[in-house]
C-alpha cells in the first residue's frame, strides 16, 4: 500500500485503480516466468480461482488492489486516525472513530482536536513514535465516555506521520474488573474472618505489659492463618501463644480459629505447655491432615521469672535483657502440628524484670532472597535497640524488618514486657511464703502468718479477714489430703491478692456438695463463695497447687 500517493489524495476524489505497473502478483509472475516466450496464455491462466474478495452470491467483489487506503481504513470496525507532521495534525479519521468519539476536523493538531487521546495517555507517545520509528501501545485505558481501549501508534515510513489504531476492549476490561472485585471481596471476607477470630482486646496481666500486631499480606496475596492470644491462667500466671496455619484463604483462617479456640480450652485445664501442644497436635490432624500448622505455647509465672514453653515447629522466642542483650530460645521442641507420632517436651528461657520477649510468625523474618536464620538474626539486632512500650516495640520491629502494606505474607508479632518496678510502684507488689512443717499444728501458724502479712500490706479489715479464712481452708485441705512438702504463698499486685498452697500429692481437688452430716468437704465450696476466683493445677515436679484470688478495691 503506497501511503505517499494515499495521503496526497485524501482531500480529493478517490482513485479506484492505481498504476498497474506498481504492483505484481506472485502467482502471475511465476506463470510468466514458467511460460515459454511467445506461448499464449492458457484458459486456466485467464481464469483465476475465486478469492476471499468474492461476494456472498458468488460474484467476484473488488480486489484488494482496487481499493484505496481510505476505503480499507474506512471499512475497519475499529477506530483509526492518521496524524501528520511534528505537531500531529489530523489527516484522516474513519467512520468507526467518528462513531466512538465524534467528528474530528482535519488539519488541526491532535492536542486540540482529539482530547480523547489525552485521556487515553496517547499524546505523550506520538513524539516517541516519530523519533524512534517504533510502535508504542497503551493497554486498556478508560475514556470518559465509558469505553476501554487498547491503542497502538505505528509510524508511517517516509510520511512523517503516525497511524493510531484503537481496539475496543471494554468487555475484557469489565470482565477483568469483575474478577478483581470478586477477588477483593473474597480477600476482604477472609481478612474480616481472621480479624474476628483474633482477640479484639488483649488481656493485660498484673506483672506483664503486652501488645500485638497483625498485618495481612498485600492486596495480591490471599490472607493466611497467623494468630496469637494471651490467656490469664490465675494465680498471676499467663499463657502466651502464637501460631501460623500453612496455606491461605478462608480455609486457613477457619482452621486457625478452631486451633485458637482449642488452645483457650486446653489452657483452662492449666496443663504444662508440652501437654497443650500434644493435644493440639492430635486436634490439628483431626481437623485437616493437609493443613500443617506451627505453634509455640508459653507460660509465665511471676514467682519463677521465666517462660516455660513448648514449640511445634515454630520460630524461636527472642528475649531482650535490660542491657540490650538478646537471648534466643532453643530450637523447636517438636515438629509442626498435625504430623503426629511425636512426644513434645517443654523448654525454658529466662524473663527477668526489665526484659522483653518477642513471639512472631515467619512473615516477619522470611525473605525469598535470604535464609530464614538471617531473618531471625536481623530481628534480634532490631530488638536489641528497640525501647519503649510494647506497642512501640511492635511498630519498630515491623519497620526495621521492612514490612509494608505490600508485603507478600501475613505478619503477627506479640511483644511481652516484664517491667522492672521501682519506687512507689514497687510497693504494690509483694511476696511472702511459709513452709508448712509438722502436722495439724501447721494450721494455726499459717493463720497467724497470713494475719501478720495482710496487716503489714495495709489491707482493709474485711479483705484481711477473708484472706485469713481462705488461707485456713486451703491449708486444712492440704494437710488433710496432701503430702509433704507443703508451702503457703501470699502475693499481692496492684490489682489482686493471691493465696496459693502447694503439696506433694497430684490429686486435684474438686468442688462437691457436702451432706449435712459430713464433717468435711466444704472447704473448696467456702473458697469458691468468698474468693473472686480459684483453681488448681499439677506442678512440674509432681504434686499440685491450689489457689484463690481476691480483687482489690480500686
Amino acid at each position: 500500500m503506497n501511503f505517499t500517493r494515499w495521503s496526497a489524495r485524501l482531500p480529493g476524489t478517490q482513485r479506484r485503480a492505481a498504476a498497474r505497473d506498481d504492483r505484481s502478483s506472485v502467482p502471475a509472475a511465476r506463470a510468466e516466468y514458467a511460460r515459454p516466450e511467445g506461448t499464449p496464455a492458457q484458459p486456466d491462466d485467464a481464469a483465476p480461482a475465486p478469492s476471499a474478495t468474492d461476494t456472498a452470491e458468488g460474484l467476484p467483489g473488488p480486489a484488494l488492489d482496487d481499493l484505496s487506503a481510505r476505503e480499507i481504513l474506512g471499512r475497519l470496525p475499529a477506530p483509526v486516525a492518521l496524524l501528520h507532521g511534528p505537531d500531529h495534525r489530523v489527516a484522516y479519521v474513519n467512520d468507526a472513530y467518528e462513531a466512538a468519539f465524534g467528528p474530528r476536523p482535519t488539519g488541526v493538531p491532535a492536542a486540540e482536536a482529539m482530547p480523547e487521546l489525552d485521556r487515553l495517555s496517547v499524546l505523550p507517545l506520538l513524539d516517541q513514535v516519530l523519533r524512534s520509528g517504533t510502535p508504542r501501545t497503551v493497554k486498556s485505558r478508560r475514556t470518559t465516555e465509558g469505553g476501554s481501549y487498547t491503542v497502538t501508534c505505528t509510524p508511517i515510513a517516509g510520511e512523517d506521520g503516525v497511524l493510531v489504531y484503537a481496539a475496543d476492549v471494554t468487555d475484557h476490561a469489565e470482565a477483568a474488573e469483575r474478577l478483581r472485585t470478586s477477588e477483593r471481596r473474597h480477600r476482604e471476607t477472609a481478612v474480616t474472618l481472621q480479624r474476628s477470630l483474633l482477640p479484639q482486646e488483649l488481656e493485660q496481666p498484673d506483672d506483664l505489659r503486652i501488645a500485638a500486631t497483625y498485618q495481612p499480606g498485600g492486596t495480591d496475596a490471599a490472607v493466611g492463618g497467623d494468630w496469637y492470644d494471651v490467656i490469664t491462667l490465675g494465680a498471676g500466671r499467663t499463657a502466651l501463644v502464637i501460631g501460623d496455619v500453612m496455606g491461605r484463604g478462608v480455609r486457613a483462617a477457619a482452621v486457625m480459629g478452631q486451633l485458637r479456640t482449642a488452645v483457650r480450652a486446653y489452657a483452662r485445664l492449666d496443663l504444662p505447655p508440652h501437654e497443650v501442644i500434644q493435644l493440639l497436635d492430635v486436634l490439628a490432624a483431626e481437623i485437616d491432615a493437609s493443613q500443617i500448622a506451627t505453634c509455640v505455647y508459653a507460660v509465665h509465672d511471676p514467682n519463677e521469672g521465666q517462660l516455660v514453653y513448648a514449640s511445634a515447629g515454630h520460630l524461636p522466642i527472642l528475649v531482650r535483657d535490660e542491657d540490650g542483650t538478646v537471648q534466643r530460645a532453643a530450637d523447636p521442641t517438636g515438629p509442626p502440628l498435625g504430623t503426629g507420632g511425636w512426644v513434645h517436651t517443654s523448654g525454658t528461657i529466662a524473663l527477668p524484670p526489665g526484659s522483653t520477649a518477642v513471639l512472631y510468625t515467619d512473615g516477619l523474618v522470611e525473605r525469598r532472597s535470604e535464609d530464614i536464620d538471617e531473618g531471625v538474626a536481623s530481628l534480634a539486632r532490631a530488638l536489641s535497640g528497640a525501647k519503649g512500650s510494647p506497642q512501640v516495640v511492635c511498630d519498630r520491629l515491623i519497620r526495621s524488618l521492612g514490612v509494608t502494606a505490600e508485603h507478600d505474607d501475613d505478619v503477627a508479632v506479640l511483644v511481652v514486657q516484664h517491667p522492672a518496678r521501682t519506687g512507689s510502684n514497687a510497693e504494690l507488689f509483694h511476696n511472702a511464703a511459709l513452709d508448712l512443717l509438722g502436722g495439724i499444728e501447721a494450721a494455726p501458724r499459717a493463720r497467724a502468718f497470713a494475719t501478720g502479712v495482710l496487716t503489714s500490706w495495709r489491707f482493709p479489715v474485711e479483705l484481711r479477714d477473708l484472706g485469713v479464712l481462705a488461707t485456713s481452708e486451703l491449708v486444712a485441705n492440704s494437710l488433710q489430703h496432701g503430702t509433704p512438702p507443703m508451702r503457703l504463698g501470699l502475693r499481692r499486685t496492684d490489682r489482686r491478692l493471691i493465696i496459693e498452697v502447694t503439696d506433694g500429692d497430684d490429686h486435684l481437688p474438686r468442688r462437691r456438695q457436702a451432706e449435712p452430716a459430713d464433717e468435711a468437704g466444704r472447704g473448696i465450696s467456702i473458697i469458691a463463695s468468698i474468693a473472686t476466683s480459684w483453681g488448681s493445677r499439677r506442678t512440674p515436679g509432681g504434686g499440685k497447687a491450689v489457689w484463690c484470688e481476691f480483687a482489690l478495691p480500686q
